[in-house]
């Protein structure tokens, strides 16, 4: 497995990872899974490219490995959802499922792709990658992470595209969204503020430790959804969720419940004038958004987020049905149960937290599973 550093710059809040090499501080990619799942070989060839070309670069349903990321207040809990074994005993906060970022590239983790990342793959064919959306983004738009708070997560908050001038060179702003896979007994999630809070009573709610005074806050239920927009305050604690974000890594850190950092000796930097430029005043409580049913059989579908940025449906049966959409990219992520992902003749074995990038070329195709399953599909932003 490759070991990767984190680089310290008081800019990045939790989400960013550090150059700097120093034991424990790490990024983990565990070793790829047998491919002996995937059934058959035949993948078909799309008229408008010629075979040559496809059989050098061909394209089908990708499945990534996840990336293991060290973060203080996380726990082991992703250890129940994903196959690939949490590295050390030390707490693991995040698995990055699917990133396009240069410090931490998603690896295709089986089939003739083996070994690429996004990046490479959108050089090498972003027609069929990317479909109708091909030459809107400068890299892949979304990040897809699974987290495990099992302390709490700074308060923090990330800027909008509006903040320019507190987003660094090749960033954007940042809207989020959750989907509640576990809760525990200290759960919480804190999303948005209590009414009249200003930056001088948040600054000095800082400076007295009262901070969580002034979060609207909830008791979650696994299940619930969260759509978390740029530059709304937030933390959670003692929850697994699932997270699709906009491809930014960008936060600056509000306050820190006094965490002291095993791995330092030290408390984390702040960046209380950069958070307080950037927050949305306005934005009050947030609570779990409905969800949409579109269809009960032959398998239930419920949209479950819906905004400029990304879609999240949520897909739960155990009979076929299809998945994906013509000319455009998709991705799953697999919650629970198994099964297989049709397409061009070969079967594609998926299984739970696995998550598979269904190029555009591959359009709809069928999902067959082997019993009971549980999958989101995320659609990609249409504009640029």
């Amino acid at each position: 497995m490759a070991i990767l550093g984190r680089r310290d710059f008081d800019v990045w809040g939790d989400d960013h990872l550090f150059d700097e090499r120093r034991p424990g501080a790490a990024a983990w990619r565990p070793a790829a899974r047998s491919a002996s799942g995937h059934r058959g070989a035949t993948i078909t060839t799309p008229l408008f490219v010629p075979k040559e070309f496809h059989q050098q670069n061909p394209l089908y349903p990708l499945r990534f490995e996840p990336i293991y990321q060290y973060r203080l207040w996380g726990g082991r809990r992703l250890a129940g959802l994903l196959s690939a074994p949490l590295p050390g005993d030390g707490p693991i906060g995040e698995a990055w499922i699917l990133s396009d970022r240069d410090d931490h590239a998603s690896l295709v983790a089986d089939g003739p792709l083996k070994g690429k990342t996004i990046k490479q793959l959108l050089e090498q064919s972003p027609l069929r990658l990317m479909g109708k959306l091909a030459g809107r983004f400068p890299r892949f738009p979304l990040l897809l992470k699974f987290l495990d708070v099992r302390e709490r997560l700074s308060v923090q908050v990330h800027p909008p595209d509006a903040a320019a001038g507190l987003i660094p060179k090749g960033e954007t702003g940042k809207t989020e969204a959750w989907v509640v896979l576990e809760d525990g007994p200290e759960s919480r999630i804190y999303a948005g503020l209590k009414p009249s809070t200003t930056a001088e009573s948040l600054r000095a709610a800082i400076a007295s430790g009262t901070v969580e005074d002034h979060l609207a806050s909830f008791v979650p239920n696994p299940g619930d959804s969260l759509l978390v927009r740029a530059g709304t305050v937030h933390s959670l604690n003692d929850v697994v969720v699932f997270e699709v974000q906009e491809n930014s890594d960008v936060t600056f850190r509000l306050y820190d419940w006094e965490h002291v950092d095993p791995m330092t000796g030290q408390r984390r930097p702040l960046q209380v004038d950069e958070a307080l430029a950037c927050i949305d005043f306005n934005q009050v409580a947030i609570v779990p958004l409905p969800s949409v049913l579109e269809e009960m059989t032959p398998v239930l579908r419920e949209k479950l987020i819906d905004c400029e940025h990304f879609g999240v449906w949520r897909i739960r049966g155990d009979s076929p049905f299809t998945v994906g959409a013509e000319g455009m990219p998709r991705v799953l992520v697999c919650l629970a149960g198994k099964g297989d992902l049709e397409h061009g003749g070969a079967n594609y074995a998926f299984a739970k937290g696995d998550v598979v990038l269904l190029p555009a070329v591959v359009g709809a195709c069928s999902c067959l599973p082997w019993g009971a399953v549980a999958l989101l599909e995320i659609s990609l932003p249409e504009g640029s």
